[in-house]
């Protein structure tokens, strides 16, 4: 959720751009101050997690590009967030979470000695 400040300054100096697939909005500034760009932002839908800005809107809301991406190559997958500690985060395996079991090494692997 956006803070009162950001709330009142979107509302007041911003203008909406769009909404991606998750429903988050973004905004850029009406009327830019002269000397300098006019601003990018997005309010979350949900928790703020910047791991959420799929890869389309990231380059508008960094200036990479001047409009939003709309064609995807055949071969992308869905934007996903980072799973990072939750339950579908990526665990090798040997992992302690995995049962800590592993298959050995192959054969033709020596310890080194000095």
């Amino acid at each position: 959720m956006a803070t009162i400040g950001t709330l009142l300054f979107t509302w007041t100096k911003g203008r909406k751009v769009g909404t991606d697939q998750d429903g988050n909005t973004y905004y850029i500034e009406r009327k830019a101050v002269t000397g300098r760009r006019a601003r990018r932002w997005v309010i979350f839908k949900g928790s703020e997690e910047a791991s959420k800005v799929p890869p389309e809107w990231h380059g508008w809301l960094h200036y990479t590009c001047d409009e939003v991406l709309t064609a995807k190559p055949s071969y992308a997958l869905p934007h996903q967030t980072n799973q990072t500690g939750t339950a579908g985060a990526y665990l090798p395996p040997g992992h302690d979470l995995r049962g800590g079991k592993r298959e050995r090494a192959a054969g033709d692997y020596q310890a080194w000695r000095p």
